[in-house]
């Protein structure tokens, strides 16, 4: 079988910190790899990957902004789609631009859809619903108007992360500075239960950050920066809990998962994919206020961090993801 994965451009593949789309198509090509099958990458050329590597650019429009991002798009799609009749099967995992493309190639395609980035990009997915065999990464998000051939779970390679049995006393933020991701509600959660807190991640919005994050550092709450793979393995390992609490229905929660697989129990607002990934009073505690996360705090000696690492290890690993997707690339192809 030869497949054509498709990633973004905004970051490498894998990314060296932020990019989970990035990552998910790293993984989903790796894992494929392993089970035999034959895998173009498209993606930046500073890409990594075990297959062969197609790209139409050095870097990736986020990391080199000397580039147009809509450009290196247009140059991204157009050159895999010009090559679909190399392929048995084409896996997107760039959004609803590529299905433009899908009516008018004969290699079937298959799209994981990994948010809707507004209602409004739903009208291109509606019109390939025949066609686009379409996944999404939660039964959370999904649009009633929309066709879907399964749901997959994002994978991560277990390997990466080491389990800690013994955490230190800290309360961990992780993820983009922004109003969604809920740092605010962290630090009021880490200040009403009197906590340290660390906050790692990117800086997305710099008026919210400017507002409500950075008033409030101290030695109580500390800002570190983005954290890259081996920094992010230590951070969610050593930390008591994972604060989650976000303020939109995010599809799926990739620090969630991270944060389990290094045995660290996760408190995350009872919104979007969280109850999927989350087993409530076992892995973790689902709140729906500032008040509930800071008795859920109180509790953390409950949590078994074994159960925690058992239960992401088997239903989010990269070497499910990627079994899953090739039942779903055989279905397709039968």
């Amino acid at each position: 079988m030869r497949a054509a994965i498709l990633a973004p451009v905004a970051w490498r593949t894998p990314p060296r910190h932020y990019g989970p789309w990035e990552q998910v198509a790293s993984n989903i090509a790796e894992g494929l790899i392993k089970l035999g099958v034959e895998v173009t990458l498209f993606a930046t050329g500073d890409s990594i990957t075990g297959g062969e590597l197609e790209s139409i650019c050095k870097a990736g429009y986020e990391e080199d902004r000397t580039q147009d991002a809509k450009v290196l798009e247009c140059l991204h799609i157009s050159n895999l789609m010009e090559k679909a009749d190399k392929f048995d099967i084409i896996h997107n995992n760039f959004d609803f631009l590529p299905l433009t493309y899908s009516g008018l190639i004969k290699t079937p395609a298959i799209t994981t859809i990994h948010g809707f980035s507004s209602p409004r990009i739903i009208p291109v997915y509606k019109k390939y619903n025949s066609i686009g065999h379409y996944v999404s990464i939660s039964n959370a998000d999904r649009s009633a108007e929309l066709e879907y051939i399964a749901t997959v779970y994002n994978g991560l390679n277990t390997e990466e992360f080491t389990f800690t049995q013994v955490p230190e006393d800290y309360l961990l933020f992780f993820g983009r500075i922004h109003h969604d991701k809920g740092a605010a509600e962290a630090i009021q959660i880490a200040k009403k239960a009197k906590k340290r807190l660390l906050i790692a991640g990117i800086i997305q919005d710099e008026n919210y950050w400017k507002e409500k994050v950075e008033p409030y550092l101290d030695e109580q709450i500390k800002y570190i920066g983005h954290a890259g793979p081996e920094k992010r393995n230590e951070l969610l390992g050593k930390a008591a809990a994972l604060l989650h609490p976000i303020n939109f229905a995010e599809p799926f929660g990739m620090s969630v998962a991270e944060a389990m697989l290094c045995g660290t129990p996760v408190i995350a607002f009872n919104k979007g994919s969280m109850p999927e990934l989350i087993q409530h009073e076992r892995t973790g505690f689902l709140v729906d206020n500032v008040e509930e996360a800071v008795d859920a705090v109180e509790k953390l000696s409950s949590i078994s961090r074994e159960r925690c690492r058992d239960w992401a290890a088997s239903q989010f690993s990269a070497e499910k993801m990627a079994g899953d997707y090739f039942k779903l690339y055989q279905q397709i192809l039968q």
